[in-house]
């Protein structure tokens, strides 16, 4: 299978949101997390915006050796200047390079004609690939550029040196057909250059930035920028755990991987958590804590049987320690019992029934069971505490999934 280029950005894209500044330190620490893992491109900064995000680009380029440390600049020679510079301890550095190809941005935002956003395109591309090996060009706000002259841009910055070309979905516009078939067009005008990698990066404004980032890949880009946890601005960036667990579980849709080691997502995830000090939703996907949680009786059952039935991966694939069966009002018997085998409590069936029928009680006026409300439910059971047996759902005739109050499919 073809090898998709991870191109993280955190440290950069994911900074910039409010409340996810990092200093050096944090950002090195975060750096090896993420050089460990296993991507391919670390975005360190953008050295030009200030004297700490220099240093910063410079203490990783200075520690990460198994990565390419890659600083952002505008299509301007000082940025490329100050890109340079924080970049010269890296193994293998690589200049960002970017400039607007939209009419919207040219016209109202820098103020400058197409023609002289093609002329500082092909003159700073140039002056950045004749300093440096490995040279990216991206075309701030793609998705919403006239597809003639973005062709023309990339066109130009291919014959420049640029040898990776960035259509971003700057704004989270664009639909996963819409921005697929933007790779699609760009490829065919362009041609297949030998040594040339088109790369995608998504913003989550539709909340398709994941979807979006497929959608290239499928569309023949092999580089994908994305953040821990899909941390970025406004609304943030595609998400990297996301990306990289549905390239792996579907191989037969996408026919490409990452050099990633999943294992290491969910530590890098809390690392990322810790340092910035905001959490990770619950209902987060691959690294939240509910992703592989289990409280409806139907599908407790289906995990203790086999975890692929409601489970497309398993948690230990991606760091998480196990599955988890949440005991609350829609659990069934079979969870109760596993939770209390973890916990080394055997109870004779008599004794299960009473306790069932005490979590229900509990679970009733509050959200989540414990081990501790567990352990002392189990001694009330066992010390012969009841409540009536019809206060509670009955067993299903299937098997033996309880079904309790509500639906708990």
């Amino acid at each position: 299978m073809d090898t998709v280029r991870i191109f993280d950005t955190t440290l950069r894209d994911g900074e910039q949101s409010p409340g996810f500044s990092m200093n050096t330190g944090e950002k090195l620490r975060l750096a090896r997390q993420l050089e460990s893992l296993g991507v391919d491109v670390i975005e360190a900064g953008f050295p030009i915006a200030s004297k700490g995000d220099f240093e910063a680009v410079r203490a990783v380029a200075g520690a990460i050796r198994n990565s390419t440390v890659a600083g952002l600049a505008r299509a301007r020679r000082p940025d490329i200047e100050a890109a340079l510079g924080a970049l010269e301890a890296a193994v293998r550095p690589r200049v960002h390079v970017f400039l607007a190809t939209s009419d919207l941005h040219l016209q109202h935002k820098l103020r400058i004609s197409r023609e002289e956003a093609l002329e500082a395109i092909g003159t700073m591309v140039e002056f950045a690939r004749s300093r440096c090996a490995e040279v990216e060009f991206s075309a701030e706000d793609a998705s919403r550029s006239d597809p003639a002259f973005l062709a023309q841009a990339f066109s130009t910055a291919a014959d420049a040196g640029a040898t990776i070309l960035n259509a971003p979905d700057t704004v989270g516009f664009a639909t996963p057909e819409e921005y697929g078939d933007l790779f699609r067009a760009l490829r065919a005008q362009l041609g297949d250059r030998p040594g040339l990698v088109w790369s995608a990066h998504c913003h989550n404004d539709l909340g398709l930035a994941v979807a979006n980032s497929l959608a290239a890949v499928a569309a023949g880009a092999r580089q994908v920028e994305c953040t821990i946890n899909g941390i970025g601005e406004r609304a943030g960036n595609a998400a990297l755990e996301e990306i990289a667990v549905a390239l792996a579980v579907r191989p037969d849709r996408y026919a490409a991987t990452t050099r990633l080691r999943l294992n290491e997502l969910y530590a890098v995830s809390r690392l990322l958590s810790e340092i910035t000090r905001v959490p990770v939703p619950p209902n987060k996907a691959v690294v939240g804590a509910n992703a592989f949680a289990h409280e409806a009786g139907i599908h407790q059952d289906g995990i203790l049987k086999n975890p692929l039935t409601y489970q497309v991966i398993s948690p230990e694939a991606v760091g998480v320690p196990k599955h988890r069966l949440v005991l609350g009002k829609h659990s069934g018997r079979n969870a109760l019992r596993s939770r209390l085998g973890d916990l080394g409590v055997v109870l004779a069936e008599d004794e299960v029934g009473r306790c069932y029928r005490l979590v229900m009680e509990l679970a009733d006026t509050k959200k989540d069971v414990n081990d501790a409300d567990l352990l002392r439910l189990a001694r009330d059971a066992q010390s012969g505490r009841d409540i009536p047996e019809d206060s509670v759902a009955t067993e299903a005739v299937h098997g033996s999934v309880t079904l309790p109050r509500g639906n708990p499919a």
